[in-house]
């Protein structure tokens, strides 16, 4: 575990080395804009979100009103992990549930390093670990025991379970980092509902064997999930052609329900080393706190 710890905080030293000079030390934008308490009240001005307009104030007719809001310091950061067995792909060094745990462990010390109190919801098609918010290196060390050491319970997976559950759980306005491979159906009415009481990450963990499936012939495939095996024809009519084009509009779809939800999206590849993408998520982050 130390080393782990370790090389975990190697990464994110570098993460914040290069983020402070690209984003002039505004690092720490990734664990801040959700945590807003309500503060006072002040005349509508031109540009002003309509959502933020005090309809009751402003109905008395004295004038259009607005809510302000001032950030609350004891907001807490969730990593929402999907443990399940669609996770388990990839080459034997590196499979997408290395990356997606790497990547909850850095950005766990980032938000600790912040002073953001962070918890952890793991989840397959049933609830996996829980661990409630807390502050300092001790909570770090106990999310990144949950992350890494949690042996599971299933692995099926329920990402519609998995958003109902972090709904029903998360009453306070919170930033939940969502770590999957989305390989799922019928979870996007929750997402949406997710995103809108709460401001949600969502970071989609893709490996080239899921779209770049090669011409064998007749192969056993084997589904860990459901724990059977099918006998697929790769080279009859363009199997993997398919699985290309279903890979890709899967993703296109997941990225267009971030964009219209106001979820920031980023898809990180197996292949890839962690810091540069996570620092595209910094930019995102910086650039929705400014248009805010």
């Amino acid at each position: 575990m130390n080393q782990l710890i370790k090389k975990l905080r190697r990464y994110e030293i570098m993460l914040r080395k290069i983020a402070n000079n690209h984003l002039q030390g505004d690092y720490q934008s990734i664990f801040k804009g959700a945590g807003l308490e309500f503060d006072d009240l002040r005349p509508y001005q031109y540009g002003d979100d309509i959502r933020t307009v005090e309809w009751k104030v402003s109905a008395k007719g004295h004038g259009t009103f607005v809510k302000t809001f001032k950030e609350d310091k004891d907001q807490s950061v969730y990593f929402l992990l999907d443990i399940s067995g669609s996770q388990d792909i990839g080459s034997k060094e590196h499979k997408k549930i290395d990356t997606s745990k790497e990547v909850a462990g850095v950005l766990t010390l980032a938000a600790i390093h912040e002073g953001s109190q962070v918890g952890l919801i793991s989840y397959s098609d049933q609830k996996e670990k829980i661990i409630v918010p807390g502050k300092g290196p001790r909570q770090a060390v106990k999310v990144i025991q949950g992350i890494f050491k949690h042996a599971n319970k299933s692995l099926k997976t329920d990402l519609r379970g998995m958003f109902s559950f972090c709904l029903n759980l998360i009453k306070k306005r919170s930033i939940i980092i969502v770590i999957s491979d989305f390989i799922d159906e019928d979870y996007q009415q929750p997402l949406k509902s997710l995103a809108t009481k709460h401001d949600v990450i969502v970071i989609q963990v893709t490996d080239p064997l899921e779209s770049a499936l090669p011409s064998l012939g007749i192969i056993p495939v084997y589904d860990k999930e459901m724990e059977k095996t099918t006998w697929v024809n790769t080279a009859f009519g363009g199997f993997a052609k398919k699985i290309f084009q279903s890979f890709h509009q899967d993703r296109e779809s997941l990225r267009d329900l971030c964009k219209k939800n106001q979820i920031n999206y980023l898809q990180i590849d197996t292949r890839q080393d962690i810091v540069l993408p996570l620092m595209e998520l910094f930019k995102i982050r910086n650039r929705s706190m400014k248009r805010g």
